[in-house]
């Protein structure tokens, strides 16, 4: 695939998937076009050699697999989720001649550019139909529905010089003058739009604010893509469009997980049984799945922080990635990346062969280091893992900034682990 058709449709994807659960939907889909089957987690499974398959849990998580028997297979892991302002169970706050939500920020986000956007909602909800079956279903409202605006200057003359965002009282969106808004109302007329009318009673919900400008093309030379949730979705495109790719001849495993921005700790996230349980159903013999799993590696997907040009102090100036220079390998020595010599070795082999760069990020011994999903499943599975990722500008921000370069040179480079 050419690098131009590759973003097309990395925009279209992005703009698409305003929540894990519009993102796992979308992938599932674009499987099924590819020729993959749908595994159900409750459902006896009759795997056949030489097909391939996906199966999800919790709407939120998916896997995708080829099925030839074998050994020596390419993991590819990300995660659905990124940081955002998720409604509470009772949103609604009237107050001050307005109509607000209240919300929860999830994950580490950053607040500031939350402020003077045009935001929508969207998510899953839970009801209960005319037969007394409680029924999921997923809603975008994709219209600007809310506004965080910001407190004037006039008001607040510290605003350039120290100022602060306060979790619970600064960040309510704010919908309406109309108070006569109801919440059940407006979810009704949501579902309605969707065709859903057989609804008896609403039940619960978890629906997340975000910023319905589209993903685009930014820089003189269209250098950069603009979005919102590139950590990490930008991964998730690049880990499916490997495995859906024709020129993937040998297995290959897609993994994207929930919860990540959170700790992974759900059924649902990397910390999770999804990956172990799957690959246990697909080698019964568990001689033959250790001999698979330690003949494979695991690809640990996410994000890199590029050396800021207004802030290179933040970075280790021996391992500050650039834009458009590459995909990152991501090394901790206590092992908040689970990056080690012979995974390092063979990523780096792979690119030099396809004639791909690579670059090489530490953080400052100084600050602190995040972590990934990478870490995580090695623990869990004993599968030797390799951290990578694609270096990205604005990090958690509600509009991030990566190359438009970058990604698709390290979906090339993955294909290259099937040679």
């Amino acid at each position: 695939m050419e690098k131009q058709d590759f973003n097309e449709g990395l925009l279209g994807f992005l703009d698409a998937s305003p929540t894990p659960f519009h993102a796992t939907l979308n992938m599932s889909m674009m499987l099924q076009n590819a020729g993959f089957l749908q595994l159900g987690e409750v459902d006896k499974w009759e795997l056949e050699e030489g097909k391939k398959y996906y199966v999800t849990r919790n709407d939120s998580s998916i896997i995708a697999f080829t099925y030839p028997k074998a050994k020596n297979f390419t993991m590819i892991g990300a995660h659905t989720d990124s940081p955002n302002l998720k409604l509470k169970p009772n949103p609604v706050i009237k107050e001050h001649g307005v109509v607000k939500f209240g919300v929860e920020p999830y994950g580490a986000l950053l607040l500031n550019p939350w402020f003077d956007r045009d935001l929508s909602l969207a998510g899953r909800v839970s009801y209960l139909d005319s037969k007394d079956r409680i029924q999921d279903t997923l809603i975008n409202v994709q219209k600007s529905i809310a506004i965080i605006p910001s407190l004037a200057i006039h008001l607040d003359d510290k605003a350039n010089k120290d100022r602060t965002v306060n979790k619970q009282t600064d960040i309510s969106p704010i919908l309406t003058t109309n108070d006569d808004f109801e919440f059940d109302e407006f979810i009704q007329w949501q579902l309605s739009k969707n065709e859903i009318l057989d609804v008896k009673e609403l039940y619960a919900n978890e629906l997340s604010f975000y910023d319905t400008q589209q993903a685009s093309y930014v820089g003189l030379h269209d250098d950069f893509i603009a979005s919102a949730r590139l950590d990490n979705l930008l991964s998730c495109y690049v880990g499916l469009l490997s495995i859906c790719s024709l020129e993937a001849t040998s297995p290959m495993l897609f993994i994207a997980s929930d919860h990540e921005e959170v700790g992974s700790e759900s059924t649902s996230g990397a910390g999770g049984s999804f990956l172990e349980n799957t690959l246990r159903r697909m080698y019964s013999d568990y001689e033959e799945y250790m001999e698979m799993i330690r003949s494979s590696i695991m690809i640990s997907a996410d994000n890199a922080h590029a050396i800021h040009p207004n802030y290179p102090s933040k970075h280790d100036s021996k391992h500050a990635p650039y834009i458009n220079k590459g995909s990152v390998i991501k090394v901790n020595a206590n092992q908040r990346y689970a990056s080690n010599s012979t995974t390092i070795s063979r990523f780096m082999n792979v690119a030099t062969r396809l004639n791909e760069p690579y670059q090489e990020f530490v953080t400052r011994s100084d600050m602190g280091c995040g972590s990934t999903i990478g870490p995580i499943t090695a623990t869990r599975l004993g599968i030797d893992t390799l951290d990578v990722g694609l270096p990205t500008f604005a990090m958690h921000s509600i509009r991030e900034l990566c190359g438009s370069d970058d990604a698709h040179s390290l979906y090339k480079i993955i294909l290259g682990f099937n040679d």
